[in-house]
């Protein structure tokens, strides 16, 4: 199964009342080679709930989003980037990943429902943050000094992964997420079990 790796800056925590602002990906073959990237501002419909801490994070003002495109249009173009990566594969035949990957797919899910659009992915989920506590886990056991924290930052350094630049966007936390996804999976190569 191909790997979509996914992020979203959002304009606050609450799904529902707060809304995707962007919407950053990352397509994976099942060897975990990079195939293709998405990246899309969302314009803000509900401009209230557009919070100033979130404004802090991802470094997007109400005024940068005003030419951002409609959620409905952002979904639609997602879906046919998508399907043109898939040739004759399904939306559903994807495993859906990223950090914490539960909270996105959430809002995600929101999303569709505001649009009364079916959801079209796979219940099929690979999640950083639980694949990193348990390889840190048995990495700290066999004595390698791991992280104290599983924040993306964190894993990323230890894997000696950096951001290109100071901004915080979900195109680059995707491609971080997808990296370390794969750095993960090449401990399957390495760590035996004995009998």
């Amino acid at each position: 199964m191909a790997n979509l790796v996914l992020d979203l800056e959002l304009s606050g925590i609450e799904p529902g009342w707060h809304e995707i602002i962007q919407l950053g990906a990352a397509l994976y073959d099942k060897e975990w080679n990079l195939k293709s990237t998405y990246i899309s501002n969302v314009y803000p419909e509900n401009r209230e709930s557009f919070s100033l801490s979130s404004q802090k994070i991802h470094q997007l003002s109400l005024e940068e989003l005003e030419d951002a495109p409609m959620l409905h249009e952002v979904l639609e173009d997602f879906e046919e980037w998508l399907t043109k990566y898939l040739k004759h594969n399904s939306l559903r035949s994807l495993n859906i990943c990223g950090q914490s990957v539960m909270y996105d797919i959430v809002f995600l899910k929101a999303a569709y429902r505001q649009e009364k659009k079916e959801w079209p992915f796979s219940n099929m989920l690979i999640d950083l943050h639980n694949i990193a506590f348990y390889l840190f886990e048995v990495l700290a056991k066999n004595g390698i000094k791991t992280p104290r924290s599983l924040s993306l930052n964190a894993i990323a350094d230890f894997f000696d992964l950096k951001r290109e630049g100071l901004e915080h966007n979900a195109l680059e936390d995707a491609l971080i997420t997808g990296e370390c996804l794969r750095e993960c999976m090449n401990y399957t190569n390495i760590l035996k079990l004995k009998a």
